[in-house]
């Protein structure tokens, strides 16, 4: 008898092996997945539990009266945010937030970026000179804080001291009127942060633009306007947000330069000049237990935060130049 068995098609066998591959590339797709999470894992964790948690906490206390003891509490719904529109003492420590950062920010990237200037050559003992402006802002805040009330305390500072040899009188500095300007003084002793975050971004300029343009008769100044600074915009850029960022959160340095060494005992004792957003929040917590109407200062400030961010963003088409613009063209 003649054999009836017919031999399958071909693009069955290759229907069948296309198959077999797309479930293998699920499966290794699948195995890839499960890798990626188990090792964010411990950060997805504690994001969650460190961040978002403590976030939505804030945000619903903030519309209850809770005093950080009583267990229980009362929706008072939109009020905390309606004292703040009332709130005298936050409106002023607002305008002096707004003011340091307006002072600090500016004359912070300056500073950096002047001694990132200086120090972008070639010279004997370099490394040693970056090193002794870099230290400063790695210095404790709690250290800095202590030796700049030595320095300018009434009667054993170091300041007063070098008044007095030219007969001058003895200044009280760490009270109103010139509390605010040691503040700003203790703050720009950090430069040194700036200024390696500058010197990473001058180093990364193009010498042969610059050798380009010197040899076309440029001076020092028209290098410097023309092409460091443009090419230095992203750096300068980063500092801008970041740097307003952290000084509309000040807290620890008004509190600790304050006479007697500031804790949470010493809030109401901040000289007025140094009485800033933060300060007047933290006084609102652990100083008159009002943690609701804290958590509602906290979330205006974040609003007010994300705002002048955003502003930033927007503005940073007018000054920040990009070699490779949005859409990936040079």
């Amino acid at each position: 008898m003649l054999s009836t068995h017919v031999p399958p098609e071909r693009g069955t066998n290759a229907t069948t092996v296309s198959r077999h591959s797309q479930v293998r590339r699920r499966r290794r797709i699948g195995r890839s997945s499960l890798r990626f999470y188990f090792f964010a894992s411990p950060w997805l964790l504690g994001f969650l539990v460190l961040t978002v948690f403590p976030l939505g906490y804030a945000l619903m206390i903030s519309f209850t009266n809770f005093d950080g003891i009583s267990e229980r509490l009362h929706w008072v719904g939109f009020n905390n945010y309606l004292d703040v529109f009332h709130d005298t003492l936050a409106w002023a420590g607002l305008l002096r937030t707004v003011l340091y950062a307006v002072i600090t920010v500016p004359c912070g990237i300056a500073g950096g970026l002047g001694l990132a200037l200086l120090l972008n050559r070639r010279m004997r003992a370099v490394g040693l000179f970056r090193t002794i402006f870099y230290l400063p802002s790695v210095v404790p805040v709690v250290a800095t804080a202590i030796m700049f009330q030595l320095m300018f305390d009434r009667d054993v500072g170091g300041i007063n001291a070098f008044i007095e040899l030219f007969h001058g009188p003895a200044i009280s500095w760490l009270i109103d009127p010139t509390a605010f300007l040691v503040l700003i003084i203790m703050v720009l002793w950090g430069l040194g942060g700036g200024m390696i975050i500058s010197l990473a971004g001058l180093q990364g300029v193009p010498a042969e633009l610059l050798e380009a343009a010197r040899v076309d008769g440029a001076n020092a100044w028209y290098r410097f306007w023309r092409i460091i600074l443009p090419m230095l915009s992203p750096v300068l850029f980063f500092q801008v947000v970041t740097n307003m960022i952290y000084a509309l959160q000040t807290l620890v340095q008004p509190l600790l330069i304050s006479p007697g060494g500031g804790a949470g005992q010493n809030v109401v004792a901040v000289p007025s000049g140094n009485q800033l957003y933060m300060v007047h929040v933290y006084a609102e917590f652990f100083y008159y237990q009002r943690f609701g109407y804290g958590s509602a200062l906290l979330w205006v400030l974040f609003a007010l935060i994300l705002l002048i961010t955003l502003l930033i963003f927007r503005s940073s088409a007018l000054w920040v130049y990009y070699e490779i613009d949005q859409g990936g063209n040079n």
